[in-house]
């Protein structure tokens, strides 16, 4: 109580009485409820705070939007959440060189919006655009359809400053699309959930608007036919940006193709795809179809669990008929949108217990295959089910990292990897 008590008034000495309250159930993670939410006025501030917590031993999770604070493990303790809502500022957009840095606390909307106004946006559609902010996206690393034509979101950062535990402001990378660094930070926090240091500020890559676009679905009378169908279109000459795969209890498999071109442009590609698919119904089909990923959290109940696939693409026939037979076996309801990278949201639900055996019987299947499974959102009941699977034999380095950055274990203890 001493160590709370005194850290709490050093806390206010420090970013204000305005800036800082007592924690409430709504600003649990995963299960856990902190004593402290802190807002920071800018990153040095926050920066301060960060120190100040480490010297304590008060273990910080940080936050943007709150959109994914349910995903990866319940922390070992979170007594404060220390909150980028105030960092909001895009600081430069230099649009001649196709570059823009922000803050950690802006939110993917805001952002998109002041872009277009240039013609200009980040190639990226995650969640809740309206509410995600930068430096969740990030740590979260949410890549959605997007990825299949300008990568995930370690391709698309090229700078970023984070703040450690121990006070210090790091940054590394730069402003220009071809920069030389020898330390890649960026990569490094990107997927790192919040665990080496509380990202303040990134710089990202930019593309062009598209001129104009246009989706096409198209059906498959077994699995293996849907397969053929997408590495046929992976192979071939065809330009297109997105490329989804849409599966349900109940529902026939069917995938989804985007294109992004000029009127003139899409019409070629329109016609490449219908040669090439010959033997299959191809029917243009509404923009709103990638929305899907996110109809899949929108539709959740407190008897659903959510997660996230990786898989080769050859293994998409098997893993489709190893979701179904799981389905079957163990009662449990299913619903999969799977990109043409091999990347995928699941939602499964019933019962916990089913849930859970499902689970565990999906993740050894991917895991057997080179693929993974990451539970991101499960009832309360299957707190313990651990959310990463078989990590190999990358934790000893990832454990060497944590230590170098974190020595104190002081950032989302236990939320990651191996318990990171």
């Amino acid at each position: 109580m001493l160590k709370t008590s005194t850290f709490e008034e050093n806390l206010r000495s420090a970013v204000g009485s305005t800036n800082m309250r007592a924690a409430s159930p709504a600003d649990s993670v995963t299960g856990v409820i902190p004593q402290f939410v802190a807002e920071p006025n800018d990153e040095k501030q926050l920066a301060g705070l960060l120190s100040l917590a480490n010297e304590a031993r008060i273990a910080v999770a940080p936050r943007g939007g709150g959109t994914k604070l349910e995903w990866g493990n319940p922390p070992k303790n979170a007594e404060l959440i220390l909150s980028t809502a105030k960092l909001n500022r895009i600081v430069e957009h230099a649009w001649g060189d196709l570059t823009v840095t922000a803050e950690a606390g802006c939110t993917l909307q805001s952002l998109q919006q002041s872009l277009a106004q240039h013609g200009q946006r980040l190639a990226f559609d995650g969640l809740w655009p309206d509410r995600a902010t930068i430096g969740g996206v990030l740590s979260t690393n949410d890549s959605g359809t997007l990825r299949l034509r300008f990568g995930a979101l370690r391709d698309l950062i090229i700078g970023v400053t984070i703040a450690l535990p121990d006070g210090t402001l790091a940054s590394s990378g730069g402003k220009v699309v071809k920069n030389v660094a020898g330390y890649d930070l960026p990569k490094l926090v990107t997927g790192a959930f919040g665990t080496l240091g509380v990202i303040t500020r990134a710089v990202f890559r930019l593309h062009p608007l598209p001129r104009a676009i246009k989706s096409f679905s198209f059906t498959a009378e077994n699995s293996l036919a849907l397969q053929n169908n997408i590495l046929a279109i992976q192979d071939s000459q065809l330009a297109h940006t997105a490329l989804q795969i849409c599966y349900a209890v109940g529902e026939p498999l069917s995938a989804d193709i985007l294109f992004e071109a000029t009127e003139a442009g899409l019409a070629a590609q329109e016609s490449q795809l219908r040669k090439l698919l010959s033997s299959t119904s191809v029917e243009q089909s509404p923009d709103t179809i990638w929305k899907a990923r996110q109809s899949l959290w929108n539709s959740r109940t407190n008897t659903s669990l959510l997660a996230k696939m990786s898989l080769l693409p050859t293994n998409i026939a098997r893993t489709l008929d190893s979701l179904k037979s799981i389905g079957d076996s163990r009662t449990v309801n299913w619903h999969l949108v799977l990109q043409a990278t091999g990347i995928g949201m699941l939602r499964l639900a019933g019962a916990p217990p089913q849930l859970s055996a499902a689970a565990e019987q999906l993740r050894n299947e991917l895991q057997s295959r080179g693929g993974a499974l990451v539970v991101l959102r499960r009832p309360a009941e299957l707190q313990s089910l651990d959310a990463w699977g078989d990590t190999g034999d990358s934790v000893p380095l990832m454990r060497a990292v944590k230590h170098q950055l974190d020595p104190k274990n002081t950032l989302n203890p236990g939320r990651f990897v191996g318990g990171i």
